[in-house]
């Protein structure tokens, strides 16, 4: 998969989010490996955006392989599972990359 791909995927299951309660929420998702890049999802004013930019005003990045990043958003990969086997990688508020996580 192309990293254009993935971030159309993500656009696509954004529109399904329910962030109605949710509060704000900045996430910068840095892919690695051969078709590597980053954008963000912010989640403001109960709207979702996903843009291909990186956020430097964030609440936490996230790093993961296209792969595991798509399985993740399958649901055939725990969050929690994947930070402990180093898998994802968080900098910064832990507990905004799990309520990133349930987005998805």
């Amino acid at each position: 998969m192309k990293f254009d791909e993935l971030l159309a995927k993500v656009r696509k299951l954004s529109e399904k989010a329910d962030v109605s309660e949710m509060g704000f929420l900045a996430v910068q998702v840095n892919i690695t490996g051969k078709e590597s890049g980053a954008f963000y999802v912010e989640v403001k004013d109960h709207k979702i955006s996903v843009e291909p930019y990186e956020y430097n005003d964030r609440n936490c990045a996230v790093t993961m392989s296209m792969t595991d990043f798509n399985k993740l958003l399958e649901g055939k990969l725990n969050p929690v599972t994947a930070f402990t086997m180093g898998k994802l990688k968080v900098d910064g508020d832990i507990g905004k990359a799990l309520e990133f996580s349930k987005l998805f």
